[in-house]
């Protein structure tokens, strides 16, 4: 696996391959910032924890902070407010999330220190945010299987992968049911994301590793990360088969935690899906 950025993050997070600026962008959302690496390298700095992030369009993302979603310009770095997500509550923060098939985003929150049962999940869809789930300690591993019919989340606390299936608008439709349990052993489930053949692959928290599963919940395979704490990956480059993977400086002494990776999986991933405002 290649260092594709060597700046050691307190918690890297929030991938996200861009198909139209053919750029990745992360964040440190400990540090507070936004990352942006493809021709030239940029960082924004915010006053809030930043977490997660969709594409609007080729100039604009939306972005999701402790406060709420917010509308990025990208070229000026301008940002105006879409919605307030658990404003009223200092002891959350924004954690992963993603944009889904149909144009939603999905972002879960938590404690600022993980407070049990503190967080929930949402889904912003067309104006309206609705929460989807709550009682969430670790929001994590939100993702979509092609064809938008099955969403997956985890609370990494529960060390669980869950999915539920949509309706034809991308809302849950019936009850969560497991998919994958990692309690035998031992795994902590963090961010995900899923193939263009529906396989799903968890960046596992502390154990230094991408695993693979097949639609069905079988470990298919594993990747070793040079870095404890693997946080998120994400599908990009020109063909979409570079898997990037975010990790966290945070607690450990790894010589590379925090750093972002890349690897070519010989897997065609899905285009990250663009979110409509």
């Amino acid at each position: 696996m290649d260092v594709f950025d060597d700046h050691a993050c307190a918690l890297g997070e929030g991938v996200m391959w861009h198909p139209t600026r053919n750029a990745l962008f992360w964040f440190d959302i400990l540090g507070k910032r936004l990352f942006c690496k493809g021709q030239d390298r940029q960082v924004w700095d915010f006053d809030e924890h930043v977490s997660a992030t969709g594409w609007v369009d080729h100039d604009t993302l939306l972005i999701a902070s402790a406060l709420g979603l917010w509308r990025f310009n990208i070229n000026t770095g301008a940002r105006t407010l879409v919605v307030e997500l658990e404003a009223d509550n200092p002891v959350t923060r924004s954690n992963d999330g993603r944009a889904d098939p149909y144009g939603g985003f999905w972002i879960g929150t938590m404690g600022r220190n993980a407070e049990p049962f503190a967080g929930a999940i949402y889904r912003y869809y067309r104006g309206e945010l609705r929460k989807l789930f709550d009682k969430i300690t670790i929001s994590n591993a939100i993702c979509f299987a092609p064809g938008g019919t099955v969403a997956y989340f985890s609370d990494t606390f529960s060390q669980q992968i869950q999915r539920v299936a949509l309706d034809s608008e991308g809302w849950p439709t019936g009850a969560p049911e497991t998919f994958v349990d990692l309690r035998p052993d031992g795994l902590n489930p963090d961010g995900a994301v899923v193939d263009a053949d529906g396989n799903l692959w968890n960046a596992q928290w502390g154990a230094g590793r991408v695993a693979c599963y097949n639609p069905d919940g079988r470990l298919v395979r594993a990747i070793e990360v040079p870095a404890t704490q693997t946080t998120c990956p994400a599908f990009g480059g020109a063909e979409a088969t570079t898997l990037f993977v975010t990790s966290a400086a945070q607690g450990v002494d790894d010589a590379q935690g925090g750093m972002t990776f890349s690897i070519g999986v010989g897997i065609k991933g899905q285009r990250e899906h663009q979110v409509i405002l």
